[in-house]
């Protein structure tokens, strides 16, 4: 598995090895402020070529789930600081991923109890968990023309703000049916203007985000996130194979850093990495053990630079020594992935501890 441990540029940095950490919620943020203890098991994984945080959104609106952190007020920033300064005093680096959850969204976590946005008033079919109750998600608000100027407005300002909280970059998050995957996907979004319809129009909004956001912050700051096929959330996408080369056109004149591709059909990410000239970084679909097979695989096929592993890391701190020593490897505990304190976060062992 010596491939893994290659050095790989993104952006202006030179990962050590490329054994990125994928962004997974872990719900532990208070009032929308990230604590000391997420600065320690961001810290203690700063081993991977990369971390990619949480998603984290840019607004209010922008909440989907209890206890995530936002980037859109100076309380947060500050936070967030602690967070970027112990990951660098580690020798890691550290990208934000924002993520505005759209119609994946409720009532009950905004102040004013609006209704969550989205490119159309079509409900997802799913629910949001509470600390009381599984709630079903309602029917969004369609976003207006102004809507969508002060969501890319947004997007930009909580660029700014990691930035200004010391991180190396930002993910822009286009997966999982999210706002910017709604946007993508016809069954999401009916909309008849021009950001609705043609293939073209649907990437529309995608498009204006990342071209803001790497004006304001420099496009070696700013990755993009995709999950083509992916059904999560209540997405039904019935033409992927043109959607993700068409919006791999339209990006890569703005150069962002990388494309980081959650894999669900092996030969839709074959399209995007023709259609992607820059860095590349796959999430492999499988099992957790499983993805180290095809990561090196993917690897070595030339379909990836770099590779982006989840349960892995969170249960496996040192991961890129436990790679090197051919395991053991921490089985990660369900039970501990959302919410709740130090158990199942910052308490896995490492090998020295064993």
């Amino acid at each position: 598995m010596n491939e893994l441990f290659e050095q790989v540029s993104v952006g202006k940095l030179t990962l050590p090895n490329r054994l990125v950490m994928a962004p997974m919620t872990r719900s532990r943020a208070s009032g929308g402020l990230v604590t000391g203890l997420t600065a320690e098991y961001y810290a203690q994984r700063a081993a991977a070529g990369l971390i990619i945080t949480e998603g984290t959104q840019p607004s209010v609106i922008g909440q989907g789930y209890i206890d995530t952190p936002g980037l859109h007020s100076p309380e947060q920033v500050e936070a967030w600081r602690r967070v970027t300064d112990a990951v660098h005093g580690q020798d890691g680096r550290i990208f934000a991923q924002l993520m505005h959850s759209g119609r994946i969204g409720h009532p009950c976590l905004y102040p004013d109890g609006a209704l969550p946005v989205a490119p159309s008033a079509v409900a997802s079919g799913g629910q949001i968990f509470t600390a009381e109750d599984m709630l079903d998600h309602p029917t969004p608000r369609a976003m207006t023309p102004a809507d969508i100027t002060s969501t890319v407005a947004d997007f930009v300002a909580a660029a700014r703000n990691a930035t200004a909280a010391g991180f190396d970059g930002v993910e822009l998050h286009t997966a999982n049916g999210y706002l910017l995957h709604q946007f993508l996907c016809g069954s999401a979004n009916v909309r008849s203007d021009a950001y609705g319809g043609p293939m073209e129009n649907r990437i529309r909004f995608a498009v204006e985000v990342a071209t803001a956001v790497t004006e304001a912050i420099g496009p070696e700051r700013v990755g993009i996130r995709i999950s083509p096929a992916n059904p999560n959330n209540g997405i039904r996408e019935h033409d992927p194979a043109e959607v993700y080369p068409a919006l791999m056109r339209a990006l890569a004149p703005f150069r962002p850093a990388y494309v980081h591709i959650m894999e669900f059909d092996r030969e839709i990410t074959k399209l995007v990495r023709a259609a992607w000239p820059g860095t590349l970084i796959l999430n492999p679909h499988g099992t957790a053990e499983g993805k180290l097979g095809s990561a090196v695989e993917a690897l070595r096929a030339g379909l990836c630079d770099a590779v982006s592993l989840g349960s892995l890391w969170l249960a496996n701190p040192d991961l890129p020594e436990r790679v090197r020593a051919g395991g053991p490897y921490n089985e990660a505990d369900p039970a501990t992935f959302y919410g709740g304190d130090h158990r199942g976060y910052t308490d896995y062992p490492t090998l020295e501890a064993r």
